[in-house]
């Protein structure tokens, strides 16, 4: 049986945590303000192969065709609007920050996601009623807050194959390594261009950046995560999955568990 081989970083990754002075001076200075929030980006609409990340302007966004960073934490993100998207930002009507359980915002009633109606396939055209999408915390070299990446449905499949073959098989997690996000056009079974998410392994982190980097992933699962809003999403309506279809989403190739 061949030996698994896993690459080291082409150079130093420069890798800053919420440790020390920066997490002492950032708990003195928030004090009574919350949480530091994240800057947050999303996959872009229309076949799009840059990013837009939020840079030094609020009004002018850095536009970068690749991400590069440790993924610290990621988890599915289901929500669901009765209404149809009437150009404002309004909160979902069940949203499930587990991808397992939805909150009704009305009643406070627990759904089960796998079997309501709203979350499968046909319920809006041939789409999905319920938004499936997926958060990414991503640290960025020498930046020690991370960038939240919302991954929309036709994404996973590959961020799925990606940790499957490229991390998990090769007995890491993902903040054992860096990651490389870019984008690439592509044209759905009913002819819509999207853009969607691709992934390469970037080097593997030393062994004290991989300490930190864990320690660091258990703060963000700690912490107080954004509310799901329409601003999470790059479709037409905010409801449904973009009129994209079962085979848009899932169809791929199989991680060879």
């Amino acid at each position: 049986m061949p030996k698994t081989t896993v690459a080291t970083q082409d150079k130093k990754f420069e890798l800053v945590t919420l440790q020390g002075e920066i997490a002492e001076n950032i708990a003195a200075e928030m004090d009574g303000l919350g949480t530091l929030p994240f800057d947050t980006v999303k996959i872009p609409s229309g076949g799009g192969l840059t990013f837009e990340i939020p840079g030094e302007d609020e009004d002018e966004p850095d536009v970068v065709t690749e991400i590069r960073g440790v993924i610290l934490y990621h988890y599915p993100v289901n929500a669901y609007w009765r209404d149809a998207y009437n150009g404002t930002n309004v909160p979902p009507d069940c949203a499930s920050m587990d991808g397992k359980k939805g909150i009704r915002q009305e009643t406070g009633e627990i759904i089960d996601c796998a079997s309501c109606p709203h979350n499968q396939f046909g319920s809006e055209g041939k789409g999905k009623a319920c938004k499936n999408t997926h958060r990414c915390y991503i640290l960025r070299e020498g930046n020690p807050i991370p960038l939240l990446l919302t991954l929309p449905p036709t994404s996973l499949k590959y961020l799925r194959n990606y940790l499957g073959k490229k991390i998990l098989l090769k007995g890491l997690r993902s903040f054992d390594a860096i990651t490389k996000i870019t984008l690439k056009k592509e044209k759905s079974s009913g002819g819509i261009t999207y853009s969607r998410a691709a992934f390469s392994f970037g080097g593997l982190l030393d062994e004290q950046q991989r300490i930190a980097a864990r320690e660091m992933a258990e703060t963000i699962k700690n912490m107080t995560q954004p509310d799901i809003t329409v601003n999470d999403y790059n479709v037409p309506s905010a409801a449904p999955n973009g009129g994209f279809t079962e085979a848009d989403i899932i169809d791929g190739e199989d991680i060879p568990f």
